[in-house]
């Protein structure tokens, strides 16, 4: 037996599962009359593993949405065959597993975040108190912990998409469909979002995710594929896509005015002058943008509208994450109860005490005493004005008892 025979078992064994499979999908769009208006997608092969971000790419109109409608069976496909999780897209069974945000929001615009998670959960047959739980999880996660009692249809664009996120992780889905995520996000949204991605991922769930913005791409995808007229015109992992055989680039410290003449000297003798480049790396736009935002945060006010959302929610996360959690909630309401101080009169107390005080003196002055005019130290106007408040509050008084 050669090493090729005891290669190929451990091969076989290795193999990721497919939850997606995608064989000759084709569909095309008729007119009225029957006749073919538009082909959307034309013959197009591919594979979703279990464990992976999976990107979608292509300009406007190239078959990407409608892919994303033929994997969830909203569309049937003119031809060809399709597998999720080893089922027909329209097996009921299947679709409890998968989690959807579409391009754009469909929200029932007169109920608030809370009522909405709620709806979503129920269409999931999940338990009130699961509900309850993983919508206030999730509405932290999202960042509308605050802004939890506004109906949507107030919202804007970035907290609709928001919102949507948190509805489509509901269920706790193996498989989430994300199309244009970020879409009206601002800055700290999108890392928001793709920090949820690799979380997600983390726990073994799969991920496909459609966007024109190439950079989150680029961010959190393993593969692509990318589609130009219904086809696939180039597909694989994007590191190897986006690499340049024909280039190396070296990282280094900031050396010497000495030093960097004796490398760009070695260089030089096989390469030509022209074509060797120094220059100080750089951040991105994005991780200078957070680094500032992070600063100024510190002084930040409330405001009714999306807050920066805190860590992943728990049920996401898994169970190896459960501790930690309760640890930081125990510590968060150490610190929100503490010591009871030596009781003290309330000053919510006082009015009524004072009401009290004054109807007693009141009352007083009905009864059969000696007059405060009479009084020697009463002032003759302070006496008349006593006599008058009392022949008023007597008046009062024989009202109420007819």
């Amino acid at each position: 037996m050669n090493l090729t025979e005891l290669a190929a078992p451990a091969a076989a064994n290795t193999k990721v599962e497919a939850v997606v499979t995608v064989r000759g999908l084709t569909k095309v769009f008729k007119d009225f009359w029957g006749r073919p208006k538009a082909r959307a997608v034309d013959n197009v092969d591919f594979e979703v593993r279990r464990g992976e971000v999976f990107g979608l790419l292509g300009p406007n109109g190239s078959g990407k949405s409608t892919t994303v409608k033929l994997l969830l069976g909203l569309l049937y496909p003119t031809k060809g065959h399709i597998e999720v999780f080893g089922h027909s897209p329209r097996h009921v069974a299947t679709k409890s597993r998968i989690g959807y945000l579409p391009e754009e929001s469909y929200l029932y615009r007169y109920l608030n975040s809370r009522e909405t998670l709620d709806f979503f959960g129920n269409l999931f047959h999940l338990e009130k108190g699961d509900r309850e739980k993983r919508a206030e999880q999730l509405l932290e996660m999202v960042g509308l912990s605050q802004a939890h009692l506004r109906a949507v249809g107030e919202f804007s664009k970035g907290m609709q998409r928001r919102i949507g996120l948190a509805q489509a992780l509901i269920n706790d889905p193996d498989l989430v469909i994300l199309d244009e995520p970020t879409s009206g996000l601002d800055p700290i949204g999108c890392r928001e979002v793709k920090d949820l991605i690799l979380a997600l991922v983390r726990r073994g769930k799969t991920v496909i995710l459609s966007s024109h913005l190439l950079s989150d791409v680029q961010d959190v995808c393993d593969r692509v594929v990318i589609y130009y007229g219904g086809r696939i015109q180039a597909m694989g992992p994007l590191k190897d896509l986006l690499a340049r055989p024909d280039a190396i680039q070296i990282t280094t410290p900031a050396l010497k005015r000495d030093t960097m003449e004796r490398v760009l000297e070695i260089l030089r003798r096989d390469v030509a002058e022209d074509k060797v480049r120094v220059d100080a790396p750089s951040q991105n736009l994005e991780s200078y943008f957070l680094e500032v935002v992070q600063r100024a945060r510190q002084a930040s006010a409330e405001t009714s509208g999306a807050t920066s959302g805190s860590q992943v929610a728990a049920y996401l996360r898994g169970n190896e994450a459960e501790r930690p959690t309760q640890d930081k909630l125990l510590e968060r309401l150490m610190e929100a109860a503490p010591a009871a101080p030596a009781p003290t009169p309330s000053p919510a107390q006082e009015p009524a005490v004072r009401d009290q005080a004054r109807l007693e003196a009141l009352t007083q002055a009905q009864a059969p005493t000696p007059a405060p005019a009479s009084s020697p130290t009463q002032p003759p106007e302070k006496a008349a004005n006593l006599d008058k408040a009392n022949e008023k509050l007597s008046s009062l008084l024989g009202g109420q008892e007819k």
